[in-house]
């Protein structure tokens, strides 16, 4: 059994109880000999942090705990780092959703203009713990769930020292999905964070994804994301099972007509539904993962972080989907940029599975476009080059247009402001 030191960045996240029961479901594989909890908000911190406590102490866990703002204190000597960070927190979320509306753009938390800004915001606290855990515990492993979680992977593995591999949710339930209707299975998955797709289903050796489309199956949506739903007629398209998110770009229309309808944002439902989940941590009494929290979308977040943490601790060499560099895994893009792909994971990281020759037009020229708003992306949040951020909207498929674009990026910047340094502090 493998001892570990982690250390959960932005530990006032309501999801840590999540991460928490993961640890406990994995006792046999890993033991826990210190976990700190870090987080700038004391009152989540302390709220949240004392839950998780609870639950360990409750499931006979003896290992060390901290709840700490210093972030320095909370690395040292950790084997792990989880960050879960959300940069000026929920509040900044409702601008991303609410102000793309005036311009006729779609407002969402990590793709479009939202996500774009989202990701402004974090690169600069992100650097800074990047620049500690290179100072404090350079060995450690960075497990990156802060969205968008592949822009930060991205930044992180091209502009710092730091191991790091980065996550996300949405995969395994696409995976899980399809296993419920074929079951086990063999199958190829190709995309970025948030922009998707299984290209192949193999049972027996046998592809099926035409044939699953032909009898009308189509993807769950993340509880977090209205369905829309995919289209029949666009799955015998793509010949590919995509992920929720692609909804944004294969239902533009009906997305944005639900968001300048709705009385409320996401971002609005998701404060009160924390507020609940923080009065039922406040409970001295509880000491369990509350069913509450499946309504955030977080759904086996839990099993997807400690499945990595325990591949690298004991270097199994499982197969997991992760965001990596690309390599030469797929040559229409290249070798730095980060993709999202089935990978085996082990002590030295996460090694891809060959995809062999993507033939799929529609998905290489969606994936390609992406991928350069990502790139403009990272280098507008690292040197708050104007020029680079304008670039990266005009890209974007769900911006596009140069006065809305310049219109809302001016708008958001100046909401964001207190969040911006490397736009305003040159």
């Amino acid at each position: 059994m493998k001892e570990i030191n982690v250390a959960v960045i932005g530990s006032g996240s309501t999801y840590c109880p999540e991460l928490i029961d993961g640890f406990l479901k994995a006792q046999d594989s890993l033991k826990l000999k210190k976990i700190s909890f870090m987080d700038i908000d004391e009152r989540k911190r302390t709220i949240v942090g004392n839950l998780c406590i609870r639950m360990l102490r409750a499931a006979g866990v003896d290992c060390e705990t901290m709840l700490t703002d210093d972030l320095d204190a909370a690395l040292e000597g950790a084997d792990f780092v989880v960050t879960q960070i959300r940069v000026g927190k929920l509040p900044c979320r409702h601008l991303d959703e609410t102000i793309p509306l005036k311009y006729n753009l779609i407002g969402q938390e990590t793709t479009g203009i939202g996500g774009f800004f989202k990701a402004q915001r974090t690169i600069p606290v992100i650097k800074n713990i990047c620049d500690r855990i290179e100072a404090v515990c350079p060995n450690a492993w960075l497990i990156n769930f802060t969205n968008p979680s592949g822009i930060i992977t991205e930044f992180v593995l091209n502009n710092t020292n730091v191991k790091c591999i980065g996550l996300c949710n949405v995969p395994i339930d696409m995976i899980d999905d399809v296993k419920d209707d074929v079951g086990e299975m063999d199958y190829t998955y190709v995309g970025l964070n948030h922009l998707s797709w299984m290209t192949s289903v193999r049972v027996n050796g046998e592809e099926l994804i035409d044939k699953l489309i032909g009898e009308g199956f189509t993807p769950k949506v993340m509880a977090n994301i209205k369905d829309d739903g995919f289209s029949l007629e666009t799955l015998r398209a793509i010949h590919a099972i995509p992920s929720s998110y692609l909804q944004y770009y294969y239902c533009r229309n009906a997305k944005l007509k639900h968001l300048l309808e709705g009385e409320k944002s996401r971002a609005q439902v998701c404060m009160e539904i924390e507020e609940q989940l923080l009065e039922m941590y406040s409970d001295e009494g509880l000491y369990v993962k509350p069913a509450l929290l499946d309504k955030r979308g977080g759904h086996k977040y839990s099993l997807v972080a400690v499945n990595l943490i325990n591949s690298i601790a004991n270097d199994t060499g499982d197969l997991q989907v992760v965001n990596i560099k690309n390599g030469d895994t797929l040559p229409f893009l290249k070798p730095d940029d980060v993709i999202e792909v089935a990978a085996h994971v082990g002590k030295n990281g996460a090694v891809a599975v060959p995809v062999g020759e993507v033939k799929n037009d529609h998905i290489i020229g969606l994936m390609t476009v992406v991928k350069k708003y990502e790139n403009y992306t990272v280098k507008a949040g690292r040197d708050g080059d104007e020029e680079a951020a304008l670039n990266a909207l005009l890209i974007h498929p769900l911006v596009g247009d140069y006065e809305a674009a310049i219109g809302c990026f001016n708008e958001m910047k100046e909401a964001h402001k207190e969040f911006l340094p490397q736009y305003f502090n040159k």
